[in-house]
């Protein structure tokens, strides 16, 4: 039968090959098997056997042997004999992955590098741009406080020193500052400070990039306000105990001092200094002037040592100018009290006022506050004031330790006080501001409702404290005086 004899040829030695018995491991396998038939090199092909109405060959056996692993020099590739094969390779070639994504990865890393160099330094150049805003900063602030005094030349070079000095970004080569000061009207002045460098790049130059030109600007505007201050005192009796007096005096240069410091040229800040008790003593120097009135008392103006008590009502609670016939201010006998000082800035003689001052006599708030405010103004009884302006700003800080006890008419405290809260109302309706600094006892209702505003009433429970309470004060005038 057709079978016998196909098993038979395959039993069949070889041609060219000897007749060599193939071995039990090289025998046949089915497909029942599961393996894949194979030949030997040179042996016949498979016999195939077409069926009894002439249809297509069936192949009625596998390839016995399994094929013998081929190996393949660089130099030698076998021929492939079939069109299967040559397809079934192609197919490999093209399904295989090995290998295949490093030369991808190779030709997409470099722009990805790149953009990952270029952002580390675009980070570079952020944080030398905010550097370099930082120390503007502080140098057109810095410069700010000087820089109305200074030539345009002297500007320019102290931005650039005070620049070098606060940038601390090595980096940033070949940088320039320029400052431009203007004053576009009086009082008010503006400031501003420009700074341009490089930063050289280090990754981004895969991109093309040398280099990352940096620069920013800083702007300062102020307006410096003349100040012109009344310190108005208590002197009277009581400020003599439990230290009230020393620790006012202390306080007192202090915050002399401090606005000392803030004045850049002359005429920027003065001073008054009214001590007060029930009176306030104006010197004897004024003994000639049409404005003391002599016959109130009886004074005799050779012996009058310069005190004045209070006006007339209702002169007594304004700066109202005193005519021939009203108005004018009654001499009085007096004791020790200091002498007034009107504005300066002499600041030595106003050290010396203030280490002059005495504790005496009686409590009139009310005569203590109307020679502040006379002291402020252009016309008589002092004329060292100057008129109101937008680039001036006048200022009270009235200190008392009591009640009001005693005024040209009465000892009663509720009668005085009503002449005290007239005074304050006038006072700040002239546009004067007013800071009230009780100490340890007086009528807090009156000092609070005196000020300005709640925030400059200051309430001292002891009188160590008062050094603390004038540094604020000054301090809050210096801020006043320049306003960024």
């Amino acid at each position: 039968m057709l079978y016998e004899g196909l098993t038979a040829a395959r039993r069949a030695p070889h041609s060219g090959c000897g007749a060599e018995r193939a071995g039990p491991g090289d025998s046949g396998l089915s497909r029942a098997s599961g393996g894949r038939a194979g030949r030997r090199p040179g042996s016949p092909r498979p016999v195939r056997a077409r069926g009894a109405d002439g249809s297509r060959p069936i192949l009625r056996e596998t390839q016995a042997l399994a094929r013998p692993i081929v190996k393949v020099s660089p130099r030698t590739v076998p021929p492939l004999e079939h069109e299967a094969d040559q397809i079934m390779l192609l197919s490999r070639f093209f399904r295989d992955e090995r290998a295949a994504a490093l030369p991808i990865f190779g030709i997409a890393a470099i722009p990805i590098f790149a953009m990952v160099g270029a952002a580390v330094d675009f980070g570079r150049a952020t944080a030398a741009r905010s550097a370099m805003q930082a120390a503007l900063d502080s140098t057109a602030l810095m410069l700010s406080k000087d820089a109305q005094t200074l030539p345009p030349e002297q500007i320019a070079s102290s931005a650039k020193a005070y620049f070098a000095a606060l940038f601390k970004h090595p980096q940033v080569t070949s940088y320039d500052v320029n400052a431009v000061f203007t004053s576009p009207q009086p009082g008010s002045f503006s400031l501003r400070v420009s700074a341009n460098g490089s930063l050289p790049a280090v990754f981004a130059q895969l991109i093309g990039m040398s280099s990352f030109e940096i620069g920013t600007s800083a702007d300062v505007a102020w307006g410096i306000k003349k100040l012109e201050l009344a310190l108005v005192l208590d002197n009277t009796g009581s400020m003599g105990q439990n230290g009230k007096l020393g620790e006012l005096k202390s306080a007192a240069h202090n915050l002399i001092d401090a606005l000392k410091a803030s004045s850049k040229k002359e005429g920027d800040v003065k001073i008054a200094i009214v001590p007060f008790d029930k009176v306030v003593n104006i010197g004897p120097g004024y003994k000639t002037e049409p404005w003391v009135d002599f016959t109130v008392k009886g004074i005799n103006p050779t012996y009058w040592e310069g005190c004045v008590q209070d006006r007339d009502k209702s002169y007594d609670v304004t700066d109202d100018a005193p005519g021939a016939a009203a108005g004018r201010f009654p001499a009085v006998q007096c004791g020790a009290l200091t002498t007034l000082m009107p504005l300066s800035e002499d600041w030595t003689a106003l050290h010396g006022k203030i280490d002059a001052m005495t504790a005496a006599g009686n409590t009139n708030v009310t005569i203590g506050l109307a020679w502040g405010w006379h002291a402020l103004t252009v016309g008589v009884p002092l004329t060292e004031g100057k008129e109101p302006a937008p680039d001036r700003e006048k200022v009270i800080v009235l200190l008392t330790d009591g009640q009001n006890t005693q005024n040209r008419w009465t000892t009663q405290t509720s009668k005085i006080d009503e002449r005290t809260a007239l005074a304050c109302a006038n006072i700040k309706a002239a546009n004067i501001k007013i800071y009230t600094v009780r100490v340890i006892d007086g009528n807090q209702s009156l000092l609070k409702s005196c000020a300005s505003k709640p925030s400059m009433y200051y309430d001292v429970d002891q009188a160590s404290e008062l050094s603390a309470v004038f540094s604020s004060i000054a301090q809050t005038l210096a801020n006043l005086r320049l306003s960024k």
